[in-house]
């Protein structure tokens, strides 16, 4: 199997290792030069491209089995950034052939409002998140995995606070765990169909207070000095449509477990 991977990020690069470690051929784009050799050694064909810059689609391969996009629609970007980054990625891709695509947006594309939230929700219409999903959407065979916040190896919620003020505390938890996203992404190209959207959050969503008390205690970080109720809305995105249509378990269920 050949897979293409751009935007080689956290996900992207783990997901090459497990696809390199399989017997798999991965290309990968990055922007930088020591990710660039480190993929290389890692027996990955690297290509340095940065999307906000002209592209050369011959740096690309002609034909893959499937594309993972991880190109990431920053909220700081303006409109306008954004539509010339997605618009290259489209060139290279119009000029790739591929069986499956699949592209990681966000769940911060539904509004940080009360409510329980699916892939038939309101969207925030006028976001980054959404403009890229839109560039995105015209390709063929298409999927968008849309992610909560993400977890796993160094990544623990109870750092990003240490001795600090946590103003999230009474949200509920809509995260997922980097290995259940390697396992979904891995049945997602072999398994969905294509022109789907799908969550991917846990089934359970503690509040995130719960989570940052329990991975203090699990990993030896300092606690907050407190928990604000500034940011308190109760906002649970749905991650049942890819469970139901893989059939899925996962691996960390609830990110008490992370």
């Amino acid at each position: 199997m050949n897979i293409l991977i751009l935007g080689c990020g956290w996900i992207g690069e783990a997901f090459a290792a497990k696809l390199c470690a399989e017997g798999h051929r991965v290309y990968a784009t990055t922007t930088k030069e020591e990710k660039y050799q480190r993929l290389k050694d890692a027996g990955i064909f690297a290509i340095l491209c940065d999307f906000d810059q002209p592209v050369n689609p011959s740096d690309f391969p002609q034909e893959v089995d499937y594309v993972l996009n991880s190109v990431p629609a920053i909220r700081r970007l303006s409109a306008e950034q954004i539509q010339q980054r997605f618009a290259r990625v489209v060139e290279v891709l119009g000029n790739t052939s591929y069986r499956k695509h699949i592209f990681l947006s966000s769940v911060g594309i539904y509004p940080d409002i009360d409510g329980v939230f699916d892939e038939e929700s309101t969207i925030l219409t006028d976001s980054n998140l959404a403009l890229a999903e839109e560039y995105m959407r015209v390709l063929p065979h298409t999927i968008i995995y849309r992610l909560g916040g993400l977890f796993g190896e160094n990544r623990v919620l109870a750092k990003y606070f240490e001795n600090k003020i946590c103003a999230i505390g009474l949200q509920p938890a809509n995260f997922i765990h980097l290995r259940d996203v390697l396992e979904i992404l891995d049945q997602g190209f072999k398994k969905l169909p294509v022109g789907e959207f799908y969550n991917i959050v846990t089934p359970e969503h503690p509040l995130k207070k719960e989570v940052v008390l329990s991975s203090a205690q699990k990993y030896g970080f300092a606690l907050p000095v407190s928990f604000d109720k500034q940011a308190d809305f109760q906002k649970t995105v749905s991650g049942r449509k890819v469970e139901n249509a893989l059939q899925y378990t996962f691996l960390y269920p609830s990110p008490l477990d992370f």
